[in-house]
């Protein structure tokens, strides 16, 4: 059976996150998304837990689901942790996701990581600790949890990343670095971009949604075919690559990324890696360092050339979510709006988000859409006919399916 997953999103008590984040509501939209497995967020934080331990109930092998409720999102313990340390003479600062094959684990976490940090002050809680001395304690309560280094390009808090991060996992996780059996591209890099460092095949490249609300969730996320869904069965799938049960991941369109491209929102100054080098790093607005992005990065670790595959990837397929196909195809400048929203309500009511955007045909979409723009705009986003303007320093990249006259024409008739 196919399950799409994904295990790396946020509660209410993280900081910047809606207040919509409850357990119950993300079953109930896990449903309308077409999302089978997702995480149990910031169940670091004491309230989450509480919730967790009050609300779920054991569905078999590590897999957990609302008590009483007849929903088939199931759960799965899964968190972020936010490291900041100095090494090499250096601030890290990484973003790490604990994966733990039980309720009573996640407990057994909380009670090691409670005595090291305040766990109370946010679901995505800081603490002053060396990602290996995390990767010791979590594998030395049980050798069953995974650690997946999050977003791991991002400038700002990951492995790799330009501010603060590492030039190799090794350099990181030193003896435990055998112990990382997968990495989070993040929304600002594909699977493409990551087969460029030969260092990375022997990891799995995992997609997640970092959601910070109910709309994005699983707007990344991973597929497998799994014959029995177990804790333990996706992580054995994650940690051997196995590319009969690890069928896609599902990714952002790179460049919508928020930090893509090199630049500096403030200035408005946002620069491809090369005019990054030929400025040296110096935005030539306001002559302070630029925030290097993910392209950057990648160009400056790659050993591989563009288009390189290995034997053993993992394919995958870019998406844009459906309210802002909606949206692009309506001319209307917001998601949120109430018109995109009643349309993408009445869609998701005959089938799931992602059911749509991967699998219906187009015969099928034309029976369930308002207007005929709305099945061409998710064709060409399949094709990934797309024009995106890159995100920088912080800013998504912009999504435009349409061209301005086709909008032009658009706004005319709803005028009319």
């Amino acid at each position: 059976m196919e399950y799409i997953i994904d295990l790396h999103l946020h509660s209410r008590y993280a900081r910047a996150c809606s207040p919509q984040l409850t357990l119950p509501s993300i079953s109930r939209y896990c449903v309308r998304k077409g999302v089978n497995v997702v995480a149990v967020p910031d169940y670091t934080h004491p309230k989450m837990f509480a919730e967790a331990r009050e609300q779920l109930e054991s569905a078999g092998e590590g897999i957990y689901k609302i008590k009483d409720s007849d929903d088939l999102t199931r759960f799965i313990f899964s968190t972020e942790i936010s490291c900041i340390y100095s090494k090499g003479g250096r601030v890290r600062r990484l973003h790490i996701v604990l994966m733990a094959p039980s309720l009573e684990v996640a407990g057994e976490i909380n009670n090691a990581l409670g005595k090291i940090g305040n766990l109370a002050a946010d679901g995505r809680p800081i603490l002053g600790l060396d990602a290996k001395e995390l990767a010791r304690i979590v594998l030395d309560i049980s050798p069953d949890c995974m650690i997946i280094p999050a977003h791991a390009w991002t400038p700002w808090f990951a492995v790799f990343g330009s501010k603060s991060g590492f030039d190799s996992l090794e350099e990181c996780f030193e003896e435990y670095t055998d112990k990382i059996y997968a990495i989070e591209t993040g929304l600002s890099s594909d699977p493409a971009m990551n087969w460029r460092l030969s260092a990375l095949d022997r990891v799995a490249l995992v997609s997640n949604s970092d959601a910070h609300s109910l709309p994005n969730i699983a707007r990344e996320a991973n597929v497998f075919d799994l014959d029995t869904l177990s804790y333990g069965e996706i992580c054995r799938v994650i940690r051997e690559k196995d590319r009969k049960r690890f069928l896609y991941t599902i990714e952002f369109y790179p460049e919508e990324g928020m930090y893509h491209y090199d630049g500096h929102r403030d200035c408005g100054v946002v620069l491809r890696p090369a005019q990054t080098k030929k400025e040296k790093g110096i935005c030539p607005k306001c002559k302070k360092p630029l925030t290097v992005g993910v392209s950057y990065r990648v160009e400056e670790l790659a050993d591989r050339p563009e288009g390189f595959v290995p034997d053993n990837a993992i394919p995958y397929k870019n998406l844009v979510e459906l309210d802002k196909i909606i949206a692009e195809s309506l001319n209307i400048k917001s998601r949120s709006s109430k018109a995109v929203q009643a349309e993408f309500d009445r869609m998701v009511s005959q089938k799931t988000e992602l059911d749509i955007l991967l699998h219906a045909s187009y015969v099928e979409l034309a029976d369930i859409v308002s207007n005929p723009r709305i099945v061409e705009g998710i064709r060409r986003m399949r094709e990934g006919k797309l024009v995106i303007q890159p995100g920088f320093d912080g800013q998504y990249g912009q999504v435009q399916i349409f061209s301005a006259a086709e909008r032009a024409e658009t706004g005319q008739k709803q005028l009319f």
